[in-house]
């Protein structure tokens, strides 16, 4: 037995998952490798083959490097759990009329509560991932906080992590730039690895078509809400819709609908089938509400806490100020900022650290 300790390690096959379990390795954990199956690409209906983490292929490649490095490797098929609740969730949220971020679900919800459940049948005291994250322990908190190269930063994907998953949870690569665990993966004989490009599709929707995945998957959708009513927001009428759950707050083009100048989506209101269309001002605002809190770095928010807050995993995040209110918290920003969606996941910093996160509210809209 390791005195380090013995660690389960989530390997998709990719490049940061594959250097993590063998940066650990060479520390001196007792690694465990585990690839998670979440999805068939082939069940999508989308025309693309699989790629990224969820074929043959990332399978094969997580198994050879634990092979090679003499440690054991699973595959846990966790597509049941997965649809249930991240497909499932993706789903209902753009019926809603919000933008779901099914990433940030299928961390909180699936990926970790998997890795946990598994880990403590194979008598593993840790997890790690191959996230750009930090984690340290401080005040009798686990707190999450950004990663050196912030252009890989994955912070905001991560807010929903409790407690037990954080005090448990390694990153190796959080200290780490992209450039160097290229370098590393080239230099322990992974040159193909070095080399293998990213993924950011969403990984049950491998044609990047959500709304294709939409009509798929929800019988008669389209037939339900094709044929609503595009409005100004004087609530005049100005068009026809293709139904609103195949349109996102700031969508811009493919509107399908001409006025001699930029026109955006404003707000989606699901109980009329409407899609509001407005100019940029009008995309603009300067606060909202979010629910669903999960504490990272304090128990409670104060009123009138100042924070940085993110709306998007891109943004560069707002100077705001943070009042609690029944269930969640007001943010007030300093500026206004542009395409606030709800269901999309806000992040509040101090400093690099995560205060908390939640999800961003559609606030009630009559027209």
């Amino acid at each position: 037995m390791s005195k380090k300790g013995k660690v389960l390690v989530a390997m998709s096959g990719g490049i940061d998952s594959t250097v993590s379990a063998l940066i650990l390795h060479e520390q001196g954990y007792e690694v465990v490798g585990i690839t998670m199956k979440t999805w068939d690409y082939a069940s999508s209906g989308g025309g693309k083959k699989e790629t990224g983490c969820c074929n043959l292929d990332s399978f094969n490649d997580a198994r050879l490097a634990a092979v090679q490095h003499g440690f054991p490797h699973y595959v846990l098929d966790i597509r049941e759990e997965f649809g249930n609740h991240v497909i499932n969730n993706f789903v209902e949220e753009y019926v809603a009329g919000r933008t779901p971020n099914p990433c940030v679900l299928c961390n909180t919800h699936i990926k970790w509560a998997a890795l946990l459940k598994r880990a403590n049948s194979l008598n593993c005291d840790f997890i790690a991932t191959g996230h750009y994250v930090k984690v340290r322990e401080e005040n009798n908190r686990h707190i999450i906080s950004k990663a050196r190269d912030l252009t890989k930063d994955q912070s905001y994907v991560l807010w929903g992590l409790g407690q037990e998953c954080l005090s448990r949870s390694i990153y190796p690569l959080g200290d780490m730039l992209k450039t160097e665990v290229r370098q590393l993966a080239f230099d322990m004989g992974y040159e193909e690895l070095s080399k293998k490009a990213e993924s950011y599709e969403i990984c049950f929707v491998p044609d990047n078509d959500y709304r294709g995945f939409l009509k798929r998957n929800v019988a008669g959708l389209e037939d339900r809400v094709k044929g609503g009513d595009f409005v100004l927001t004087d609530g005049k009428v100005v068009g026809k819709h293709n139904g609103y759950p195949f349109y996102t707050i700031g969508q811009r083009k493919g509107l399908e609908i001409a006025f001699g100048k930029p026109m955006f989506v404003t707000n989606i209101i699901p109980e009329t089938n409407t899609v509001v269309l407005g100019e940029l001002h009008e995309l603009q605002a300067n606060e909202m509400t979010v629910r669903g809190l999960n504490m990272v770095k304090y128990d409670t928010i104060p009123l009138g806490m100042e924070a940085v807050t993110k709306i998007r995993y891109r943004d560069a995040g707002m100077e705001s100020t943070l009042a609690p209110i029944d269930g969640g918290v007001h943010v007030q920003f300093s500026h206004t900022v542009n395409s606030i969606a709800p269901g999309q996941s806000a992040v509040f910093y101090e400093g690099d650290d995560v205060i908390a996160g939640g999800i961003i509210q559609r606030n009630p809209i009559v027209l």
